[in-house]
């Protein structure tokens, strides 16, 4: 599979297609696509397009057979969870979630997976609790989530599992590279994109980050991390304000 049908290949795989896919057509019949109906107000309507890709369209620039269909549509034809959230940095979460809706979400979610049992989360929390259904470049990716005084979402970190040190480049490349893929593919071409970080550039339990996206109420940085013997890639979505930084040859 070609490296930028990467991330495509992956959102599909955890947010599959509703069965009402159906083409759609403009009014005059010169355009069409493939998508499924999400929602609608008076004038627009929502749709998914079949590369995950969210819209709206004004409901007059529809053919008529479309218009139709769309009358017949209700508010409530798809649960709440299934409407993509304008403001989420990753999945279906937001920075600002509480800690009960941030729990919502993910047992919700069709991309994330509790691992252990709710007495584990009893003792723990949340962090380390899901993971990602689909493994991304041939590794599972767990969740850690940190909380502003108020107990409301300020951070995220997709944390690979970890490999020795000796495999680095073998085991977590791939995955890096498929990341950086699928964060282009949610929130656009990155505002800063380096190299695959070297192994002996790591220090120990310092984050060591090659590429940066501007989200919705914070950034979200791609990078790499050692702790002791192995290593990990590291995805961390974050309220505080970051800048590009001049990168080294």
């Amino acid at each position: 599979m070609r490296p930028h049908l990467l991330a495509l290949a992956f959102l599909s795989s955890v947010f599959p297609l509703s069965a009402e896919v159906r083409e759609w057509k403009n009014a005059d019949g010169s355009q069409s696509f493939k998508g499924d109906y999400v929602s609608q107000d008076q004038k627009n309507v929502t749709i998914r397009r079949a590369d995950g890709k969210v819209f709206t369209i004004e409901i007059l620039r529809l053919s008529d057979i479309d218009r139709q269909f769309v009358a017949k549509q209700t508010g409530d034809t798809k649960e709440e969870a299934d409407q993509p959230d304008p403001n989420a940095v990753f999945d279906n979460l937001c920075f600002g979630d509480s800690r009960a809706k941030v729990t919502e979400k993910l047992k919700k979610s069709k991309m994330l997976e509790q691992g252990v049992g709710d007495a584990f989360i009893g003792r723990t929390g949340l962090n380390g609790v899901y993971r990602t259904r689909k493994k991304i470049g041939g590794l599972q990716c767990e969740l850690y989530f940190d909380w502003t005084g108020g107990d409301t979402l300020k951070e995220i970190s997709l944390q690979t599992q970890a490999v020795p040190k000796d495999v680095y480049v073998n085991r977590l490349k791939g995955t890096w590279e498929e990341l950086a893929e699928l964060l282009t593919t949610l929130h656009g071409k990155p505002v800063q994109a380096g190299n695959f970080p070297k192994v002996e550039e790591l220090d120990s339990d310092t984050f060591m980050p090659s590429h940066l996206w501007k989200v919705k109420g914070g950034n979200a940085l791609l990078g790499a991390t050692k702790q002791g013997a192995t290593c990990m890639v590291i995805v961390r979505f974050t309220t505080k304000k970051i800048e590009p930084v001049e990168l080294g040859p």
